[in-house]
């Protein structure tokens, strides 16, 4: 016997169902997106590897998916280099594209290519697939979805105000009660000037963002292997655990970054996005939290990260601040701030919360029972007319047995039978089942129609 096929790990494949539901995901951050006056662009699944590298730090570039190259990749290679087994030198030189990490770098290259087509501030949002050479686990996946906004060429404070308003209109929207986490890479930046630890910031964001996952323990113990002195160290523990109100933590953070510039400026940003999103209505909490660090290197200001309060998962939403990402194409001096909802993660957990409106889910609204050639030819003009209406129909193709035609209805779940006999065909109407409670009903098309749009 063949073996059975099977596909990557980290990869899925999606039942007619749960398309629904991934469409009413992205159909509902789409129309959010909308109200807010973004514009949708797509990019290539594939990029330059020039154009990926060195943007999302040391860890982020080992989880590049790399393509190799087509036709003679080992052209220009030597024997030496082949035996040396230097599997990162030899990928550069079988491998000139990789697949996007994410779609804020291809987006950065998208506006420095089409720079003098683009209207500033352009507001711009993309769904697409992103792929990551990760360990697959619960709620990660090595191909998932991401669903982008953001707004580049305006340095104000009101774009992250509106992406915060973004994010609860959208989770209120599903119905997922979510706490909104705010920080900024200056606070982030001025902590480390403080603990006299400056050139230390990346290695120092990246072990604090993984405070949810390791514990203090080991970011601790991170941070030493990364040479961060015992004194600094010390210095960080009661910033890192800072608690109370945002109101609280701002005040205390003026006292103690009073000696960086950086750090007042990142709380002075932190300020104003926090109390004017107070006067605005949020249906869910918004918490300053030092532990945010978003370990991508491109960040320079305000960030965000959402979790979800009902259900264990990682990050379902994240984005923040980019002061100097085109810079590195060639552009400088164009600020952006960006947001990305985790699709396939909101998948999880709307499935898991049960959350999915009925009739999100529903496909099918009526189909027609097929007995013959003619009762078939009678149902199709019945059909079209249906459609036309907006019904969701089809009439079964194959003149098959009654228990076959109905079972069906049944497996796809769906909600009325149109049944057209001779009888019917004479009185020029359907009978319409319905199969959640077993009532028929002798029905005119016009009868039928309105019995399905009300």
């Amino acid at each position: 016997m063949a073996a059975k096929p099977g596909i990557p790990k980290g990869t899925r494949d999606f039942s007619p169902v749960e398309m629904a539901k991934r469409n009413y995901i992205f159909n509902t951050i789409r129309d959010v997106y909308h109200l807010y006056g973004f514009q949708q662009i797509e990019t290539p699944s594939m990029e330059m590897l020039s154009t990926l590298m060195g943007k999302y730090g040391e860890e982020g570039d080992k989880l590049l998916f790399k393509i190799q190259n087509s036709g003679d990749y080992f052209s220009g290679i030597t024997d030496e280099e082949l035996l040396s087994r230097n599997a990162a030198k030899l990928a550069s030189k079988f491998c000139e594209k990789g697949l996007r990490y994410d779609l804020t770098v291809p987006f950065a290259r998208y506006v420095v290519m089409h720079r003098d087509e683009i209207t500033f501030p352009f507001k711009r949002y993309q769904i697409q697939p992103v792929w990551r050479a990760d360990r697959p686990q619960k709620g990660r996946y090595r191909e998932f979805y991401q669903c982008d906004a953001d707004v580049v060429g305006s340095d104000s404070l009101l774009n992250e105000v509106e992406l915060m308003q973004i994010v609860d209109t959208v989770f209120t929207r599903f119905g997922i009660r979510v706490c909104i986490k705010i920080n900024n890479r200056k606070i982030l930046t001025g902590i480390a000037e403080i603990i006299g630890e400056a050139d230390k910031i990346v290695d120092i964001t990246v072990a604090i963002d993984k405070l949810d996952k390791i514990g203090l323990e080991n970011v601790n113990k991170e941070l030493a292997e990364k040479g961060i002195s015992d004194e600094a160290i010390a210095k960080l523990q009661p910033i890192i655990l800072l608690s109370g109100t945002n109101a609280e933590k701002l005040a205390t953070l003026k006292s103690v970054l009073s000696g960086s510039e950086t750090g007042l400026k990142g709380v002075e940003e932190s300020e104003f996005i926090l109390n004017t999103l107070q006067t605005m209505g949020l249906k869910n909490e918004i918490e300053l939290d030092l532990t945010l660090a978003r370990g991508l290197n491109y960040y320079t200001g305000a960030i965000f990260e959402v979790k979800a309060l009902d259900v264990q998962i990682g990050s379902i939403t994240g984005g923040g601040r980019y002061d100097n990402l085109t810079g590195v194409f060639g552009m400088a001096g164009v600020s952006g701030v960006g947001i990305s909802f985790g699709a396939d993660r909101i998948f999880d957990v709307l499935n898991q919360l049960e959350l999915y409106p009925k009739e999100a889910v529903n496909g099918t609204q009526l189909l027609f029972i097929n007995f013959g050639e003619k009762e078939a030819a009678f149902s199709m003009g019945i059909l079209a007319k249906a459609r036309a209406a907006g019904i969701r129909a089809e009439i079964f193709p194959d003149a098959a047995k009654m228990k076959k035609q109905m079972s069906y209805a049944n497996v796809k779940n769906i909600p009325f039978v149109a049944i057209v006999g001779e009888n019917e065909m004479n009185e020029g109407k359907v009978m319409l089942k319905n199969m959640e409670n077993g009532e028929q009903q002798l029905v005119t098309s016009d009868e039928l129609i309105a019995a399905l749009t009300k």
